[in-house]
């Protein structure tokens, strides 16, 4: 998976898998995380799979996937706060008025990923979450729709679990939603590893100190109408 789809497939590689194949890593104190945490520990413990509700954030998220697409997330990781900075901190109301200017513009910034064809998905996408807020009222309302329930979520979030999903039913029903209005760079794995991150589905493996800290977080937050 990467988070499960892309995020922490590209993590995992060369990763070591911590103890056993638990998928568990147990640090001097004998706290156990996700064997990933040690290549970026704040993203780990304080972001990954916490709930979002801000439009802007969860448009930037569904960006940053795209564009991490045949990377590293540590890569798009860091070079989040270029992207801030040339996506007007993923304003889709600004983004969706950006000309073919702001594309040279941003296929000269060398503190972003310059691949054209994302940066016009980038745009292109501000449009669609522009119509998409303008018809239901939010787009964090209609995002978390296609939240799974509980029933759809596997017993357990294990080593295998993780090996053997790299999408989901709920991330092929958002990528095809997405893409019926217009949306790119949203295949079912870049929307699982998007879930995932905004904490649609809490995928921390068992063990992990921070599992029970997001299922907490995700049974106090208020969804979005």
């Amino acid at each position: 998976m990467s988070g499960a789809g892309q995020t922490v497939t590209a993590i995992r590689e060369g990763d070591c898998m911590g103890n056993g194949n638990s998928g568990l890593i147990t640090d001097g104190e004998g706290v156990a995380r996700c064997f990933w945490q040690p290549s970026m520990p704040d993203y780990h413990d304080h972001e990954w799979g916490r709930p979002v509700a801000d439009d802007r954030r969860l448009y930037e998220k569904i960006c940053l996937e795209g564009f991490q697409a045949g990377m590293a997330w540590i890569t798009i990781l860091r070079k989040r706060e270029a992207f801030r900075a040339a996506f007007d901190d993923f304003d889709f109301e600004r983004v969706a008025r950006y000309t073919d200017r702001d594309v040279e513009r941003l296929m000269a910034d060398a503190g972003i990923v310059r691949n054209r064809s994302k940066i016009l998905s980038a745009i292109n996408n501000a449009r669609c979450a522009r119509a998409l807020a303008d018809e239901t009222g939010s787009l964090s309302g209609w995002l978390w729709t296609h939240e799974p329930p509980p029933q759809d979520r596997p017993p357990a979030v294990d080593l295998d679990y993780w090996n053997n999903n790299p999408t989901s039913a709920a991330s092929t029903a958002l990528s095809r939603a997405l893409k019926k209005r217009g949306w790119t760079f949203v295949g079912p794995t870049t929307m699982y590893a998007f879930m995932q991150a905004v904490g649609m589905v809490n995928d921390h493996l068992d063990g992990c100190a921070c599992r029970e800290d997001i299922e907490q977080a995700r049974a106090g937050f208020k969804r979005p109408s």
